[in-house]
């Protein structure tokens, strides 16, 4: 199928690794240039390598500042001079107790949740109009519905993301500038693996097997998805073949949402 994407222009936030970074693969075999944002320049310059048969430009920032957004709205514009398509990526998970939380961490995480993709759609959307329009698709989460218990500030900054998105829509879609959201289940990326492998330290359980029983406990498909399945949905909903999608939350978890809750 073409998915008649050869020659845009995507910025991917959190690019560097995950399931950025599978994304960003997948548009380029599509032809897609990139802008790749993230906080460690390291990691973005080895995944620039990776990718030779476009355009890539690596923008080290830290989209939890309005700095960082600025920066790298900055760095696209003069490099393309605008982008077609925005994907709001960056963000990780957070442990914590609502009662014990200060409020400097929940506003890290509103900023990198939430704001991040507000100032970024103010700083590329009117550019996106002026190329003829484009897309817009925000990362963000099955806790936005179904929330884990252990992590109550990515619950709820990841569930105003979606209502975000939903009020981005139907703001952008008279600019031909479509918005949309995916949430994603058990992903087999960095993070899980790592917390895995503290969790299991010196236990007699190996964290492949603590990550399996996850899998079995929660996703009836029984186990986690690669970055690569997940980032397939990111690019097709990026295509003018998916031009009917507006407004709307795509949940990619492997049977693990409970439609009661």
């Amino acid at each position: 199928m073409d998915l008649q994407l050869a020659g845009k222009v995507a910025v991917v936030t959190g690019g560097s690794a995950g399931i950025g970074r599978a994304v960003a693969h997948g548009l380029a075999a599509e032809g897609v240039h990139l802008a790749l944002a993230g906080r460690d320049p390291d990691r973005l310059q080895a995944v620039a390598a990776e990718i030779t048969a476009v355009r890539v430009l690596p923008v080290a920032a830290d989209l939890a500042t309005p700095d960082g957004a600025a920066r790298l709205a900055e760095a696209v514009t003069g490099e393309f001079g605008g982008a077609d398509l925005l994907i709001n990526n960056a963000g990780t998970g957070s442990e914590e107790k609502i009662l014990t939380a200060p409020d400097e961490r929940w506003q890290h995480y509103w900023d990198l949740h939430v704001m991040a993709a507000v100032r970024l759609a103010r700083a590329l959307a009117p550019g996106m109009k002026a190329r003829g329009g484009g897309v817009i698709l925000h990362n963000a989460s099955i806790c936005a519905t179904q929330p884990l218990g252990y992590e109550p500030i990515y619950n709820v900054t990841k569930a105003a993301l979606v209502m975000f998105s939903k009020c981005l829509a139907n703001e952008l879609i008279g600019d031909n500038i479509r918005v949309n959201t995916v949430n994603p289940g058990l992903v087999m990326t960095g993070d899980w693996v790592k917390t895995a492998k503290l969790l299991t330290e010196g236990t007699g359980q190996t964290w492949e097997q603590y990550l399996q029983k996850i899998a079995e406990d929660n996703a009836p498909i029984g186990r986690f998805a690669t970055p690569e399945e997940v980032a397939d949905l990111f690019v097709f909903l990026c295509s003018p073949r998916a031009a009917y999608t507006v407004g709307s939350t795509f949940y990619i978890d492997g049977g693990w949402l409970n439609v009661t809750t």
